[in-house]
């Protein structure tokens, strides 16, 4: 849908009205309630939306696990952990040189997976023993995320997270035609 037709249809619905200050804080101590409830409730859905995430090749379900929304600050955190740093010495302050991409991907889905199942899957010490045994070299949950998922499985499955995140242009409509 473009610009003009959002606008359209929300001046279809708008009435322009002028409220006293005395009005104002009338509606406002009205409807406070359920703008309080309106924010809770986005606030939960937050952390509690999940999705189920399948990995399945050749028709073969190998296992599952259920991911969630991130937040800016878990997001940016996962950059830092990925990015290398340098030390400018004319400056005197370290700059970013260098994020790897793909150990981006890996930590964002690491971070996403819910807490019972990254327990089951990422940070699961048997299957770093095999893994390790099988010649990979498993130190971490995120080594165990690379070491699994194929990199068009981290592309989709990262997509999923930005989608739970609120990173999508159907959301952005979505909020813009509400």
């Amino acid at each position: 849908m473009d610009n003009d037709k959002i606008k359209a249809a929300a001046e279809v619905n708008v009435e322009d009205a002028e409220f006293s200050a005395e009005e104002t804080k009338a509606q406002m101590k009205r409807y406070e309630n359920d703008i309080l409830k309106g924010m809770l409730a986005a606030a939960s859905f937050k952390t509690d939306e999940t999705k189920e995430i399948e990995i399945a090749r050749g028709g073969v379900l190998y296992f599952s696990f259920h991911i969630r929304a991130l937040s800016e600050n878990e997001y940016e955190k996962a950059k830092k952990r990925c990015t290398k740093y340098v030390r400018n010495k004319q400056l005197g302050i370290k700059m970013p040189e260098d994020t790897n991409s793909v150990l981006y991907k890996s930590e964002l889905i690491y971070m996403a997976t819910t807490d019972e199942d990254r327990k089951k899957t990422w940070d699961n010490h048997q299957l770093w023993d095999a893994l390790n045994n099988a010649g990979h070299d498993i130190v971490t949950g995120t080594d165990v995320v690379d070491a699994v998922l194929m990199s068009g499985e981290k592309a989709a499955i990262v997509n999923e997270i930005d989608d739970l995140s609120g990173y999508v242009d159907d959301n952005l409509e979505e909020v813009i035609k509400n």
